[in-house]
């Protein structure tokens, strides 16, 4: 791959297809790469009121 971190790429397949984004992080070993905004997952996370931590979707 020559494709470089920051560099604008577009998504040719998947749910996300046609989508532009810039790229977060290269995977070499697995041929891989990070876009920004593309299949972004969100987490629930519980309030830890001992470790001073507020709940929500991260």
């Amino acid at each position: 791959m020559k494709i470089k971190k920051g560099d604008t790429v577009e998504v040719i397949s998947g749910k996300d297809a046609g989508t532009r984004g810039r790229v977060l992080v290269v995977d070499r070993g697995r041929e891989r790469l990070v876009i920004e905004g593309v299949n972004m997952i969100k987490r629930h996370t519980r309030p830890n009121p001992q470790k001073n931590v507020q709940g929500g979707i991260v």
